[in-house]
């Protein structure tokens, strides 16, 4: 385990350290699995393919580690104050994310969605809508392409995320190790189904405000969110050599495995999302923290990457607009927009770095020293 970083709260244990450095590789995964996405038709050519499912590794994570931090202080501790901690955890990115992706939103032209004709005035709106991570519905939002979070994409997993923070505060907590078990079966015979036959074959769900989206994004979060903190009441660690290395190697394989089944057998595709979802995860959820970091040099690259895995997540994204309307407009290959990916993805990494260290740890320490009770 790791120190933690100077914005934590007083009482925060310590970190796992290999957690915190897979949560990193998922993190850059996404905004490959994004950056590709100027060259897809659709999920079937998608390269980075399953990119989309590091959300669901989150959201495991997420559950493991609010187990081990919370799950023995409800006695000290009340509902609204983890949800104060949750929120000064997370939102000063949702607000940073939304604010960037305003000021980039007039240079974003492409010919998908045409944002020269939208006033300021929805702009503001927007805004503030993000910022509050109030979902647009897909015929109002202003870039026309369906998403809840038109300025920033990502945001849609924060909604969520919120959702399972209430959730675990005043519900799935008091549920027994037994109780907790058979939730998360039937939760996860529902993600299951969704993904083998539901109507896309995968689990590429939860950024849009329709019933489908709702439906499969709920089931994501409820299942992975749950399974996480029942691997935590569960767990007891094994000796694992290179645990890092070995979860971070098959994050990246398991993001990248082509779309299974094409077009005419979706259930294919959906029955390795389930794969990934439901056993292959929480393994490797389960390796990293067994695992231990054994030299100076891997422990750093796993405090690194842990420190700009949710800001990268958070700030990438307006990015890949600029990139995708480039891509498009000038009819790139990815040969000939290398220069610019190579670009997109380090100054992502940069400019995480940055909100994290300027941004980011001065506000959450500024908002505990005001807002939580000593």
């Amino acid at each position: 385990m790791s120190n933690i970083s100077a914005a934590a709260f007083a009482d925060t244990k310590p970190h796992y350290d290999i957690l915190d450095g897979l949560r990193g590789v998922a993190a850059l995964t996404v905004v490959c699995f994004h950056l590709f996405e100027a060259y897809a038709t659709s999920h079937l050519d998608q390269q980075i393919n399953h990119g989309y499912l590091a959300v669901d590794f989150f959201f495991i994570l997420s559950g493991f580690v609010i187990g081990y931090a919370y799950d023995d202080r409800w006695k000290k501790m009340s509902a609204v104050e983890f949800l104060k901690r949750r929120i000064i955890r997370l939102h000063p990115m949702v607000v940073i994310g939304a604010i960037i992706g305003a000021v980039m939103f007039y240079f974003q032209g492409c010919s998908v969605w045409d944002v020269s004709k939208v006033p300021v005035t929805m702009l503001l709106v927007a805004t503030l809508m993000n910022v509050f991570l109030i979902p647009s519905t897909p015929g109002a939002e202003i870039r026309g392409v369906g998403e809840m979070y038109p300025l920033n994409g990502p945001s849609w997993s924060l909604f969520f995320e919120y959702i399972g923070n209430v959730l675990y505060a005043f519900f799935i907590r008091k549920f027994s190790t037994k109780a907790l078990s058979i939730w998360v079966f039937v939760v996860g015979c529902g993600l299951a189904s969704f993904a083998i036959w539901g109507p896309y074959g995968d689990l590429c769900v939860g950024f849009a405000l329709t019933a489908d989206n709702m439906l499969g994004g709920s089931l994501r979060l409820l299942f992975s969110f749950s399974a996480g903190l029942l691997l935590f009441r569960l767990f007891k660690p094994v000796k694992v050599k290179g645990a890092f290395w070995i979860g971070a190697f098959s994050i990246i394989v398991l993001s990248a495995v082509p779309r299974i089944g094409g077009s005419e057998y979706l259930w294919m595709n959906g029955l390795y999302d389930t794969l990934c979802a439901v056993l292959l995860f929480p393994l490797l959820v389960y390796l990293g923290a067994s695992g231990k970091t054994t030299d100076k040099m891997s422990a750093r690259i796993c405090k690194f990457l842990g420190d700009i895995s949710y800001p990268l997540y958070m700030v990438h994204y307006p990015f890949i607009y600029l990139y995708y309307a480039w891509v498009k407009n000038e009819n790139l290959t990815f040969v000939q927009s290398l220069p610019g990916a190579v670009a997109l993805v380090a100054g992502s990494i940069a400019l995480a770095y940055l909100c994290l260290k300027l941004y980011d740890e001065p506000v959450r320490r500024f908002l505990t020293k005001h807002f939580l009770r000593k």
